[in-house]
Order: C-alpha cells, then structure tokens, then sequence
C-alpha cells in the first residue's frame, strides 16, 4: 500500500496525522533502544517502521505535487497536521543523533578489538632474549554489556 486510504483532504489530513503520530511513535522507541545500548531489540520495529515511511513518504510527495489533495481544511485540522510534522521531525532528530552515538560507540569497539589483535599478532612467541617467532591470535571475546 503507498496510498492512504482516505478520498477527501479532511479524511487524508486525518489519516496523514495518525500515520505521522505512530511514525514518531516508533521511532521514539527505536531511540529509546538505541539509548539503552540495545539496538538489536530495533529489528522488530523495522517492518512496520520501513512500510510506514514508505507510505509517508508518498503521501508528502503526492501532497506536494498535487496541494489539492489537502486543499480547504479547517485551521484547527492544519495545525494538527502542522503540529504532527514538527514532533516527527523532532524523532527524527534525536533518532539520528542516537544513531550517530551508536555508529560511533560501535567503531569504537571494532577499532579497539582490531588493535587487540594485531598487538597479539605482533608479539613474539617464547620466553627468551632469541625468540623469534610470532604469537598466534588467541581467542578475542565480546558480549552485550557495556
């Protein structure tokens, strides 16, 4: 579906506005996720999240190219509609800085376990002064907590 259903501009305002509420929604939980350190819990929002902003997409294309699509609505239904985008954007926003958190919080630790490595890679095998053998990467361990 990449259509509301809905045939006139009060009903697509009004469908535009749930749409948009429960977009915020989900991604205000994603953020919350993102924040407790726990992005993998995220995958579950994904299918709705993806289908929704797909819709949300077009629908904002489709308003945009064609303004008759929500052309006389009442003022009271506009500042809804007006009020809805701003706290979107607003998830938008702190979705992505958790997101940028996270991507560096991540790179971070790949760095860290990368360096872990290759220092075992680079020290020598053996307990003498005429060692000259390189050490085997041991085993590197990661889990959930942080």
């Amino acid at each position: 579906m990449t259509q509301l259903a809905a045939n006139t501009p009060h009903e697509r305002a009004e469908a535009l506005i749930r749409l948009t509420g429960r977009l915020t929604e989900l991604l205000d939980q994603e953020t919350a996720l993102f924040e407790a350190r726990e992005p993998h819990k995220a995958v579950d929002l994904q299918p709705e999240k993806t289908r929704l902003a797909t819709l949300y997409r077009a629908e904002t294309q489709r308003a945009k190219a064609e303004p008759s699509r929500l052309a006389g609505l009442p003022q009271m239904l506009k500042a809804q509609l007006q009020d809805s985008t701003k706290a979107f954007e607003a998830a938008l926003q702190r979705n992505g800085a958790a997101v940028e958190a996270l991507k560096t919080l991540t790179e971070g630790l790949v760095k860290a376990l990368a360096d872990e490595a290759n220092r075992q890679a680079q020290a020598k095998a053996g307990y003498g002064p005429g060692t000259t053998g390189q050490a085997r990467v041991g085993a590197l361990a990661c889990n959930q907590t942080a």
